[in-house]
């Protein structure tokens, strides 16, 4: 059984973007981009995450999202990047943006 869930945000043909769930709290986001064999994936998780919680994350995403599709690669590379989420910046409107830039929110 997998320990961590995988929440589809995007998909374009050679990209996917994931929420990375845990007991429905999330915990990270994975995107994935697809250059013929190899696969190339960014995962970002929170602070709290142990090294052994990331292979964790790996593992279940391999085994959920990869393997189970059927996406044939050679080579997975995954770049891990640890740390707090800061926010979301977006240039639709929020709190008097009108749409005017990129803001953080």
């Amino acid at each position: 059984m997998a320990r961590y869930d995988f929440q589809r945000e995007t998909r374009t043909p050679f990209s996917e973007c994931y929420i990375v769930l845990r007991d429905d709290v999330t915990v990270g986001r994975l995107d994935m981009h697809f250059a013929d064999t190899v696969v190339h994936a960014t995962l970002n998780v929170e602070e709290a995450i142990t090294s052994n919680g990331i292979q964790d994350i790996i593992e279940d995403a391999e085994a959920e999202l990869l393997d189970a599709v059927g996406i044939v690669r050679s080579e997975v590379i995954i770049h891990v990047h640890q740390g707090r989420d800061l926010g979301v910046y977006s240039t639709s409107d929020y709190e008097g943006n009108n749409g005017g830039g990129i803001r953080f929110n």
